[in-house]
């Protein structure tokens, strides 16, 4: 499976949305940009997107909530263990009130992996930052034994961006 996001403004995303409405695509906006996700097992209908190879999922992106996306980039001796490390997760995630989907996601162009979670709403994100599965999660980050001590892994720093998905009025 594929995921692939172009950015643009409302408007525009939303016509192409729009025609395309037999394909998985969630629109979703922050102060600064709107991006649309296509998720398909096919080829994108964007004309150049950021490109991706899904590498773990859990649950079915919605047309609602709250989309967090933290943005790692790993350099390519890293990438092995980076993605064992994301293959062999607890899957604690899933277990906390207010989780939709989760998209672990593989640079196809450049060296920045994503990792897409969404949410009923930023509230619940911030459960999930406050939760006993948060810190089993991370327990290890900032020990010699994280994967954020490997200092070859990560060429610049990760940064996380947010949005939100408007519910469409019928």
């Amino acid at each position: 499976m594929y995921v692939y996001m172009t950015s643009g403004t409302h408007e525009f995303l939303k016509t192409l949305e729009d025609k395309h409405s037999d394909q998985t695509m969630v629109l979703m906006d922050n102060a600064d940009t709107a991006v649309l996700v296509h998720e398909t097992e096919g080829k994108s209908i964007f004309q150049e997107p950021r490109r991706y190879e899904v590498i773990d999922t859990a649950g079915d992106l919605k047309k609602h909530g709250f989309v967090v996306i933290n943005n790692i980039p790993v350099s390519d001796e890293g990438r092995p263990v980076f993605e064992y490390r994301f293959k062999n997760r607890a899957g604690l995630i899933e277990e906390v009130d207010g989780f939709i989907a989760i998209r672990v996601l593989r640079p196809l162009d450049t060296d920045t992996y994503a990792i897409l979670t969404q949410w009923e709403d930023d509230h619940s994100f911030k459960k999930w930052q406050d939760s006993q599965q948060y810190a089993k999660a991370h327990e290890k980050r900032g020990t010699e034994d994280g994967v954020d001590a490997q200092r070859n892994m990560f060429p610049r720093p990760s940064y996380v961006t947010k949005y939100s998905i408007a519910e469409e009025e019928e």
